[in-house]
C-alpha cells in the first residue's frame, strides 16, 4: 500500500462499507469526503464530517501511519490548522496535539479490501507491457476515451507552444515553419533541424521562400555541407549561400544532421530539398490550418518533392543506378498531418478562442491508423485501432501513463480497480 493508492481509495469511496468508527470507537460521518488536493498542503480540502453531535467542515490528512504526522512536521504547518480528521490505514501512535483538539483518528485497514491492494501491487509491479494487461479486455476502454486522450495531448501541445508563441511575438507562421522542419528531422534529425530553422531570423525565411535555390542554399549552407563543393550543383548553392549570407548578415554557423543509421529515402539531403519544396507553396500556412478535411492537405504534401538534383542521388556528388523523384510517402504525409499540422491547427483556434475540438478530431478519424510496436502491444491485447484517433490515443495513453505507472489517474485504471 502506498499513500497515493490510499488517497485514490479515499477520493473515489472504494471502501467495504461507510459505518466509519474512530480508534474510540466513536461514530465518523462522512459528509463530504473533500477535493483532492494535488498541490502541498492537506490532502483532502473543504471536507465535511459529522462527529458527535458537531458537524465540521475543513480539510482531512491521510497517512499510512499516525506517526507519519510527526514525520512529515505537520504540527509546525500553519497548512493543516484546519483538519478536521485524521486519516490513517494503521494507527501506531496517538497524535496528543490532534487529541487535544478533539480531532478524530480514524484507521481505515479494516474498511479496505485485502484484495484490491494486492492485485494492484501485483500489476504495479510486473513486467508486462502494461500493468493491467492481464485483466484488460476491449470492454474496459471507456467512452470517448481516445477522443479525451487526444484533447489532453493536443493541451499538453498548446502548453509547451507558448514559449515559441511568446519568443516569436504569435507569429504561427514562424511556429509552423520550425515545427515542420522538426518533424522532416523525423527522431534521429528532428532537434537538429528545428535549430537550423530557427538560426535564422524568420523574416529571411519569408524574402526567400520561394526561391527553392536560395531555400536549399541556405539549408544546406547552415548544415554544413557547401564548405568543399563537389560538382557545378554544390558550387551554385555554394555562391547562393555567401550571397545570402552578406546581405542577411548570416553569422557564421554550422549545425550538422546525422546521416547514421537512417535509410537513403530519410537522409537530411533528401529532407531539407523536401522542406524548402513544401515552404514554397504560395499560401502554405492558409492551405494547412483553415481546411477542415484531410484530402487538400494529403494533396498538397503529395505534390512535394526534392529537386531534380536528388532524382539520382541521395548524398552530394554520388549518382546512384535507379533514378526516381523523391516525393514523401503516404506514411510520412501521415507523421506531418498528425505531428505538425493537426496540433498546430488546434493551437491556433485556441488561441483565437475558436472551438473546433469536434472538427480536429474528425480529421483524425480520417486518418489510417500508425503501425508500430506500441500498436502491435495494444493490438495483441485485443483492443481494436483502425484510426489515427485510436492509434494515436494509445500511444499518448502509453507514454504518460502506462510508462508511468500511473494507474491511479488512469481511466481505464479507475475502471478496473472499481471491480476488482
Amino acid at each position: 500500500m502506498t499513500e497515493k493508492l490510499l488517497q485514490y481509495l479515499w477520493n473515489h469511496k472504494v471502501f467495504r462499507h461507510f459505518d466509519f468508527k474512530d480508534i474510540e470507537g466513536n461514530p465518523v460521518d462522512i459528509i463530504s469526503f473533500g477535493t483532492w488536493n494535488s498541490d502541498s498542503g492537506p490532502d483532502f480540502l473543504n471536507a465535511k464530517i459529522k462527529f458527535g453531535n458537531i458537524t465540521l467542515a475543513g480539510h482531512v490528512e491521510l497517512h499510512i501511519k499516525s506517526s507519519d504526522w510527526i514525520f512529515h512536521q505537520h504540527s509546525q504547518d500553519p497548512n493543516y490548522k484546519n483538519i478536521i480528521l485524521h486519516a490513517v490505514l494503521h494507527h501506531d501512535t496517538d497524535i496528543q496535539e490532534l487529541r487535544n483538539n478533539n480531532i478524530p483518528t480514524l484507521e481505515l485497514k479494516n474498511y479496505i479490501d485485502d484484495e484490491i491492494v494486492r492485485k494492484y501491487s501485483q500489476q504495479l509491479n510486473g513486467k508486462q507491457f502494461i500493468a493491467c494487461e492481464n485483466i484488460l479486455s476491449a470492454k474496459d476502454i471507456p467512452v470517448n476515451f481516445h477522443d479525451e486522450n487526444i484533447l489532453k495531448k493536443l493541451q499538453k501541445k498548446a502548453e509547451e507552444a507558448e514559449v515559441s508563441l511568446e519568443r516569436y511575438k504569435n507569429n504561427f507562421e514562424a511556429i509552423l515553419f520550425h515545427n515542420l522542419a522538426y518533424s522532416f528531422g523525423l527522431k534521429v534529425n528532428a532537434a537538429v533541424f528545428r535549430t537550423i530553422a530557427e538560426s535564422v531570423d524568420f523574416s529571411v525565411i519569408q524574402k526567400i521562400r520561394q526561391n527553392r535555390m536560395q531555400m536549399e542554399a541556405l539549408l544546406f549552407g547552415i548544415a554544413g555541407w557547401l564548405d568543399r563543393p563537389k560538382d557545378e550543383m554544390m558550387h551554385t548553392w555554394r555562391r547562393e549561400f555567401d550571397f545570402l549570407k552578406v546581405k542577411f548578415k548570416i553569422p557564421e554557423i554550422v549545425f550538422r544532421p546525422k546521416f547514421l543509421r537512417l535509410r537513403p529515402p530519410n537522409f537530411p539531403t533528401i529532407r531539407l530539398s523536401q522542406l524548402a519544396s513544401l515552404y514554397g507553396q504560395q499560401n502554405l500556412f492558409s492551405k494547412l490550418i483553415f481546411t477542415d478535411q484531410v484530402n487538400p492537405i494529403y494533396d498538397l504534401l503529395s505534390s512535394v518533392k526534392a529537386s531534380d538534383y536528388w532524382d539520382t542521388q541521395f548524398n552530394f556528388a554520388k549518382p546512384t543506378e535507379i533514378t526516381y523523384p523523391k516525393t514523401l510517402s503516404d506514411e510520412f504525409i501521415n507523421l506531418i498531418i498528425l505531428n505538425t499540422i493537426l496540433p498546430l491547427k488546434y493551437i491556433y483556434n485556441r488561441y483565437h478562442h475558436e472551438e473546433t475540438a469536434d472538427q480536429i478530431l474528425t480529421l483524425y478519424h480520417q486518418l489510417p491508423a500508425e503501425n508500430n510496436s506500441v500498436i502491435e502491444q495494444w493490438k495483441k491485447l485485443g483492443v481494436p485501432v483502425h484510426t489515427a484517433l485510436e492509434s494515436q490515443s494509445l500511444i499518448f495513453h502509453y507514454k504518460n501513463y502506462c510508462e508511468e505507472k500511473n494507474c491511479l489517474n488512469c481511466s481505464i485504471g479507475f475502471k478496473l480497480l472499481k471491480g476488482l
